[in-house]
């Protein structure tokens, strides 16, 4: 687990006043703002973020501290947010970060390793694992859900899977 969660990404300028579209990665995209600053990768930037109340192409328009140009707007375009984990509220039993699933191995039900998780993807019918391993070109998307992971161990580092038939490739001595 990292100390540092990404909560959002800048995408670009928003008009001349120094406004960005900014692409938040929370639950309630308007939260990005009850954080406190938010701070560049590296830690060396600092910013507040104040929501203006327009949104654009599935981003929120923002005001960030010490951006007053669209020339300084335009010179943050890709850079990711962050906020210190002890921040983010604590969550129930059957819910977590998508910080923490990235780079969890991913074992089927027999105990076979099927690989490791790369992403978590939504595209709006619910979050994906997206496993990369050996012998898995493309990457595999696996459904987040209790069905297909019944189990996920944040102490152990791993996802155990009960995939449906077909997902994974069938391995070689079966």
């Amino acid at each position: 687990m990292t100390d540092q969660i990404c909560l959002g990404a800048i995408a670009g300028a928003f008009g001349i006043k120094g406004e960005v579209r900014l692409k938040s990665f929370t639950s309630q995209p308007e939260d990005v703002a009850s954080y406190g600053a938010l701070t560049t990768e590296d830690g060396r930037r600092e910013f507040t973020v104040t929501l203006t109340g327009q949104t654009t192409k599935g981003a929120l328009v923002v005001r960030l501290s010490d951006v007053v140009t669209k020339e300084q707007a335009d010179d943050l375009r890709g850079v990711r947010l962050y906020v210190p984990r002890e921040r983010l509220p604590a969550l129930p039993d059957d819910e977590f970060y998508h910080a923490d699933l990235i780079g969890l191995e991913v074992f089927d039900t027999a105990g076979d390793n099927l690989g490791r998780v790369r992403a978590v993807l939504n595209h709006g019918a619910g979050d994906l694992l997206e496993v990369h391993g050996p012998g898995l070109n493309p990457t595999v998307l696996l459904p987040f859900t209790l069905d297909a992971v019944p189990t996920v161990d944040l102490t152990q580092g791993r996802i155990i899977t009960d995939p449906p038939e077909g997902l994974f490739p069938e391995s070689e001595d079966t």
